[in-house]
């Protein structure tokens, strides 16, 4: 009865341990969620922030500016460091260049509100946090490995990319539909089987607690990007022109 008592105690206190990783990656994607979002809004909504971003010429017509150009592209140069340097990085560095990320990110989508009305940004939002949210639950709770899913979305990511520097020199309007339609399948299986692997990782009980801060930190990250790129996709098909 005793040895029966233990493995409850043992199984009781994974669960424990499991469900406060879990939540400590959420809250970690939520706060660089609101900071993006802070962000996007700060700058999209304030002329003389965008036209830090945007150079406008007397004739009327815009162009990127040089700081337009570095926070659209440095948000991938951060996530190749953070990736390539993850077992260097400090616990403070980890986290430093988490926020710097999200604060760029923002920036970088402020862009978006030159193209679409504030309301259809909400309520794209709204729909593609629905999404996530179901996604999220449904990879925490199946008993379904994922592992072959998640393989054959990520060989479809690579694909989608490929498609897309396709479509920028090819400018065809079908191709960019159906890259959306697959773009928000794949994040929306994406999600489901990072939460899983996240949970798995929590199971595993790591005791290194600089270690495991780091972890939580880029499981997040890629919490963050999974939504990101969900609400990106949702936005050309809900998001409302504002020509």
């Amino acid at each position: 009865m005793n040895q029966f008592e233990n493995y409850n105690q043992r199984g009781s206190m994974t669960q424990a341990m499991t469900r406060s990783f879990v939540s400590n990656v959420f809250l970690w994607m939520f706060a660089a969620l609101g900071i993006t979002a802070a962000t996007a809004f700060l700058f999209g909504s304030n002329v003389n922030l965008m036209s830090m971003l945007i150079n406008v010429s007397p004739q009327g017509g815009a162009s990127v500016s040089i700081l337009g150009w570095i926070v659209t592209f440095a948000p991938f140069i951060i996530v190749l460091v953070m990736s390539a340097r993850v077992n260097k990085m400090s616990v403070q560095q980890t986290v430093l260049w988490y926020v710097i990320y999200s604060i760029l990110m923002g920036m970088s989508l402020s862009f978006i509100f030159m193209a679409y009305t504030t309301a259809s940004i909400f309520k794209t939002f709204i729909i593609a946090a629905g999404m996530f949210g179901v996604m999220a639950v449904v990879g925490y709770t199946t008993n379904t490995d994922l592992t072959k899913f998640g393989s054959f979305l990520m060989m479809a990511l690579i694909g989608i990319i490929i498609a897309t520097l396709v479509n920028f020199f090819m400018h065809s309007a079908r191709l960019d539909y159906i890259i959306s339609i697959i773009g928000v399948l794949i994040f929306t299986g994406l999600t489901a089987f990072d939460v899983q692997k996240i949970k798995q990782i929590g199971e595993a009980g790591i005791n290194d607690g600089d270690v495991m801060a780091k972890i939580t930190v880029h499981a997040a990250l890629t919490l963050y990007l999974d939504f990101l790129n969900l609400f990106l996709y949702l936005l050309r098909f809900f998001g409302s022109s504002r020509d």
